[in-house]
């Protein structure tokens, strides 16, 4: 059976006990009628375990946003998952699965937690300060109920003992008041610290991705070798602003792609793993495209410029082809991206040739669709066109050609990476689609006289993003400091020590002691035996006192044999929690 423990009898007692600023729950609404309502509300709202349930939420609502493609991460997914899933995608839409982190459901439990932190954060903070400027709770009026108790007689003056306790604790760096006969000591005000830091550090984490969410921008650009952008509108191939960063403030730069490294494992288990990607560029800051500084930009190892970070998220393959029209005229010439469908670079992608003249009296234009397999297997019937390895040792371009109308004239925005062949008619060879296996440097005659294409080789490309975020300093700085502060909060023990020294009806003084800590720990007794060790230096016990209840409840406490020691000082039998009624 559990101890019972005796409630506090005033109000000393219970300022005595309480060890902690945050604000006292209510189960209920505290007034009548809908102002007691929104009290009520508003305390729930604003206690810990509402916080917990809204940032538990939010964790939940985030994880659509790592499954599902995001508009404001890769709107080109975004359309191709939606082609995949036609079926669904009316639901998710409707949802806002697409858009997670600015959806309706998102902001709201965001805006809630906010609400909630903040709410938390400014009584508790003030009651804090409230406490750092008064002194330490007075002694209890009984002492024997505190968690860890101890007492002897002795010989010295009350007023002596009590300034040598005074003494010592502020020695031992308590806040210490020695009024009414009484030292009143506390210490571990870190703890609060730290639980007002982690509040306060979460608040800013919030804060810091708001910032993030309202005042940043972030665009997209393909680069081929030896080709270049300026950071502007009309060369990003995609941009995503917000309400307080939009095309006006994009940072004035741009670079040059001079070659692009990639290395993979050849050997091993791990074959064909990315051992490094690193683009090596030539960039320009400002409107001055001529002084140009080398720079490098690897996985995780952006380059920044102003305020804008540019990462390295993507590498490929674009074949160089040159197309000839029956009458042998150059009607196409260079390189093609061409995307990654798996780890080998397997890649896809289309060549489209609007210019490429009449044929049998009519405007014709011509489509190419085909793999490109940085290496090629020497047969793939049964396997179908796919790369052994992503590193280009036997490249080889697999293509089938369209000829008729690629609606590039419509005036309909078209995607480059995907051929519409509603209008188009695929070319056959002797009753069979045609296609070809080109090796660099081959070529291949086109049937009904078309003319030819031929396959030159192939360059590299690299995708970067241009990134403005405002807010990761301050989601950074965040996150630390909440660590920080839970480590305070969880290591920092708050505890309170009161030592009253008495004179007897024999002439001797009495020396009580006792402590109190916000959590069960041996370390509270064991802080309090080694005080009272120190204590006795100055309040030495006397040999044949007589026992004194040492909060056991046995009778026999410091005194009870023939060694002057230190007081005997109990472990808590039960959980030091000063509100506890069990």
């Amino acid at each position: 059976m559990s101890e019972t423990k005796t409630a506090p009898t005033g109000p000393d007692d219970l300022s005595a006990e309480r060890l902690t600023s945050a604000p006292e729950e209510s189960d209920g609404p505290v007034g009548m009628g809908v102002l007691g309502w929104v009290r009520w509300m508003w305390r729930q709202l604003t206690s810990m375990r509402v916080a917990l349930i809204l940032l538990f939420m939010l964790s939940l609502a985030a994880i659509p946003g790592s499954l599902i493609p995001q508009n404001s991460q890769n709107a080109f997914k975004v359309q191709t998952w939606k082609s995949t899933h036609q079926g669904i995608t009316p639901l998710y839409e409707k949802l806002q699965l697409f858009d997670v982190y600015s959806s309706v459901w998102f902001s709201a439990i965001y805006i809630l937690l906010f609400v909630s932190l903040a709410g938390c954060i400014v009584p508790r903070t003030w009651q804090f300060v409230g406490v750092l400027r008064a002194q330490p709770p007075a002694a209890p009026r009984n002492l024997t109920r505190m968690p860890v108790y101890a007492a002897w007689r002795t010989d010295a003056g009350p007023e002596a003992v009590n300034a040598a306790a005074h003494r010592l604790l502020r020695g031992r760096r308590f806040r210490a008041d020695l009024a009414g006969g009484a030292v009143a000591a506390e210490k571990g005000y870190l703890r609060e610290v730290g639980n007002l830091l982690f509040h306060f550090s979460l608040f800013a984490l919030l804060a810091g991705f708001a910032w993030a969410s309202l005042g940043s921008g972030q665009g997209g650009k393909l680069v081929i070798e030896g080709q270049g952008f300026s950071n502007t509108t009309t060369q990003l191939d995609d941009f995503t602003g917000s309400a307080f960063y939009t095309t006006d403030d994009l940072d004035a730069f741009g670079f040059k792609l001079d070659g692009f490294t990639a290395k993979y494992q050849a050997t091993g288990e791990q074959i064909g793993s990315a051992r490094e990607f690193t683009a090596h560029i030539r960039y320009w800051k400002g409107t001055d495209a001529s002084a140009l500084t080398k720079g490098s930009i690897q996985v995780n190892h952006p380059l920044e410029i102003g305020d804008s970070k540019v990462f390295l998220i993507g590498h490929g393959y674009a074949p160089v082809v040159t197309v000839r029209n029956a009458k042998g005229d150059v009607v196409y010439k260079g390189p093609t991206p061409f995307l990654p469908q798996d780890s080998n670079l397997t890649s896809t992608g289309v060549i489209k040739v609007s210019d490429y003249g009449d044929k049998d009296g009519k405007h014709t234009q011509l489509g190419f669709n085909g793999y490109f397999l940085p290496t090629a297997p020497v047969n793939f019937e049964q396997t179908g066109p796919v790369s052994l390895f992503p590193d280009a040792a036997e490249p080889m371009l697999v293509i089938t050609a369209y000829a008729g109308d690629l609606g590039t004239d419509s005036g309909l925005p078209q995607n480059i990476y995907q051929l519409d062949t509603t209008h188009l008619t695929q070319l056959k060879q002797d009753g069979d689609i045609a296609r070809a296996r080109l090796k660099p440097g081959q070529g291949w005659e086109l049937p009904d006289g078309y003319g030819s294409i031929t396959f030159d080789g192939y360059q590299q490309w690299a995708s970067f993003s241009v990134s403005h975020r405002p807010g990761n300093a301050i989601a950074l700085a965040g996150a630390v400091c909440a660590i920080l502060g839970l480590i305070g909060s969880l290591f920092v023990q708050r505890r309170r020590i009161w030592v009253r020294a008495t004179a007897g009806p024999d002439g001797t003084t009495l020396v009580e002691m006792a402590g109190l800590a916000r959590s069960e720990s041996a370390r509270t007794a064991e802080e309090l035996a080694e005080f009272a060790v120190r204590l006795q230096d100055d309040a030495p016990a006397l040999d044949d006192a007589p026992a004194l209840d040492d909060g056991t409840g046995d009778g026999t406490g410091a005194g009870a044999d023939d060694t002057p020691a230190a007081p005997a000082i109990p472990a808590p039998a039960t959980p030091a929690d000063p509100d506890s009624k069990e």
